[in-house]
């Protein structure tokens, strides 16, 4: 049963939300404290989420752009927000569907069953700067070639892409990759983040990972290599 999380503040709308899509087979569970919106919807694994723009504390364009660079998960925008810069700004944050509000019970349940099947089979996709990485098989894609990593390498990539932007001290990465902190070398994170760099630099993904002194490593942005776009010719992006 496909899972989608709800993230409205009006109960009334919420709890409406809710049944109609219960009565259509889906599972439907409903974010309600929402300072904590971002965590409760990466533990809630939802296959989609329904998310209003006007929210207390935190709105939902932060909302959806930091989810959107933590889970491959298509977010529909329902709101009573209908001026054009407001669809135009969801979507370039990463929304998938504008629908505003008061919505068509039959539009809803169609425009959900649309983005639905287009997810279907990238639920294990993680999505970086230029890049994928199936979080499962630790396949990595960029334009149309891909490489397989090693288990190590992805749980690196992996953690780091659960944390874009953000510094991931080598002590997370000790317990990812080992499951301890303690009576781990150092030289076993440093041979398998080479490895992962060297991965990445075959697929023109050069120096996507910084290391900040004294605190750990960082996934950033980056061009791709110059000898990579010119041996790509017309490929297509992933």
């Amino acid at each position: 049963m496909k899972r989608i999380a709800i993230v409205e503040d009006d109960e009334f709308l919420r709890d409406e939300l809710r049944d109609i899509f219960q009565k259509a087979g889906y599972e439907a569970v409903c974010i309600t404290q929402f300072q904590e919106t971002i965590p409760l919807l990466l533990k809630a694994c939802a296959n989609l989420i329904v998310l209003d723009l006007n929210l207390p504390g935190r709105n939902g364009f932060e909302i959806c752009q930091e989810v959107k660079r933590k889970q491959n998960v298509p977010i529909l925008v329902l709101t009573s927000a209908d001026r054009l810069k407001d669809e135009l700004h969801a979507l370039e944050l990463g929304a998938d569907e504008y629908l505003t509000k008061p919505c068509n019970t039959a539009r809803l349940l169609a425009r959900t069953e649309n983005l639905l099947k287009r997810f279907e089979g990238r639920e294990n996709l993680l999505s970086g700067d230029g890049f994928l990485l199936d979080d499962q098989t630790y396949t990595l894609y960029a334009d149309s070639q891909s490489v397989v990593l090693s288990e190590k390498e992805g749980q690196i990539l992996k953690t780091l892409l659960l944390h874009s932007g953000e510094v991931v001290s080598k002590e997370e990465l000790f317990f990812q990759l080992w499951g301890t902190t303690q009576y781990i070398d150092e030289n076993a994170l440093q041979v398998n983040m080479t490895r992962l760099r060297r991965s990445l630099k075959e697929l023109g993904l050069s120096e996507r990972i910084e290391t900040v002194r004294g605190k750990g490593y960082r996934l950033a942005g980056g061009k791709k290599d110059e000898s990579m776009e010119k041996s790509s010719g017309n490929l297509s992006g992933i």
